[in-house]
């Protein structure tokens, strides 16, 4: 978080020239640059802010996350009124009211974080079975690398979305972009919880199913009897959270639609923006429901530890992504909904992947069995 801030406060602006383009208008390069300066200066909470979420929701506290939210929305909201309303500070009035929304929500949740995941040495000894389940730096890393992939790998790719859209001639095409990004980052939230949800309550099912806790090997019967059952479980658990995303994909993603097909007036005055972005409706409702089998199955494939190949799919599928959207949106000069139907063909390479992954072998081996009977 440090050195991301040094990094944008001291090369932030030719950062932000090099990502939207060289021939952008200083009347937006300028203001943009602004914002960038100072919401710096949150990037060591936000990413604080975010371990530490993970942290809670991995130990089954979704409160202290959810009071921490509640925080950072009243200093956002008291903020954004007071500094852009009536100081009149425009940009930077927002910049500043959400890095304090940021350093309030992450301070909400350090105090109850110790309490809840620190264990006080001078009162409480650490017995050898829990001597093995201590997390070292090695295991750490090897966790957190493969993470950290995915997580470049989905910042990547919407810059390489808007990198492309800033490209497109006219700046209604660049507008209409970030309306339609602005939504899906609407949507996003109500899919990553149903993820996280299978981060926190599905390990310990997988575990039991590997075998992994069984302290007697005396009765290998009954060991192996538990394990089938933790298994259909986890079966049952992870087809359910599938269900319930594909649900919450399709009713968010067609309210979201619903705006620049039907109302642009809500997120825009200007007519011509408003007729750019009403073609963008259908790639990001068909990218709103293909990003929940994505959210969802990325959720338990973290739960089963496949971190190999998570990364191996975000990396393979960034590599694609900027030569198909250059060659195919760029070079031709549009139009926009183009660069939204690559982010769908995007995200469908990526569901097929994880659900083929999670569920493919048992849908072949049923598939096998149906025609066998059949026979």
């Amino acid at each position: 978080g440090v050195f991301l801030t040094t990094l944008l406060v001291t090369c932030g602006k030719p950062l932000l020239r090099f990502y939207v383009g060289g021939g952008t208008n200083d009347s937006i390069l300028q203001p943009a640059s602004e914002y960038i300066l100072i919401r710096a200066w949150s990037m060591p909470t936000s990413l604080l802010y975010g371990v530490v979420q993970a942290a809670l929701l991995g130990a089954k506290d979704s409160v202290t996350p959810l009071v921490a939210i509640l925080y950072s929305t009243i200093v956002n909201t008291v903020g954004d009124v007071g500094l852009v309303c009536f100081l009149k500070k425009g940009v930077v009035g927002a910049a500043i009211a959400t890095v304090a929304a940021q350093w309030a929500g992450t301070a909400a949740m350090i105090i109850p974080a110790r309490n809840k995941l620190f264990v006080s040495s001078k009162t409480n000894k650490i017995s050898k079975e829990d001597d093995i389940h201590h997390v070292s730096s090695k295991s750490f890393l090897v966790f957190a690398a493969p993470v950290l992939t995915l997580v470049l790998g989905k910042l990547a790719a919407f810059g390489i979305l808007t990198n492309v859209a800033s490209a497109l001639p006219g700046e209604a095409s660049l507008a209409a972009h970030q309306i339609t990004l602005t939504l899906f980052f609407f949507i996003s939230p109500f899919l990553e919880v149903i993820s996280q949800t299978a981060q926190s309550f599905l390990p310990p099912f997988f575990i039991a199913a590997s075998g992994i806790d069984s302290t007697s090997n005396g009765n290998k019967k009954k060991n192996a009897v538990r394990n089938v059952e933790a298994q259909k479980e986890a079966d049952i658990l992870s087809l359910r959270l599938l269900k319930i995303g594909v649900f919450v994909g399709m009713v968010m993603g067609s309210l979201a639609s619903m705006v620049p097909r039907f109302f642009p007036q809500l997120v825009t005055n200007d007519r011509v923006v408003q007729e750019a972005v009403r073609p963008l409706a259908l790639p990001l409702l068909v990218g709103a429901l293909l990003t929940a089998p994505v959210a969802v199955s990325e959720g338990i494939l973290l739960a089963k530890r496949e971190l190999g190949y998570l990364a191996s799919v975000y990396v393979l599928s960034t590599a694609l992504l900027p030569p198909a959207l250059i060659y195919g949106v760029k070079l031709v000069k549009g139009p926009v909904v183009n660069v939204w139907w690559g982010f769908a063909i995007f995200q469908l390479f990526r569901a097929i992947c994880f659900t083929g992954r999670l569920w493919g072998t048992k849908l072949l081996f049923a598939g096998r069995s149906a025609v066998k009977k059949g026979a």
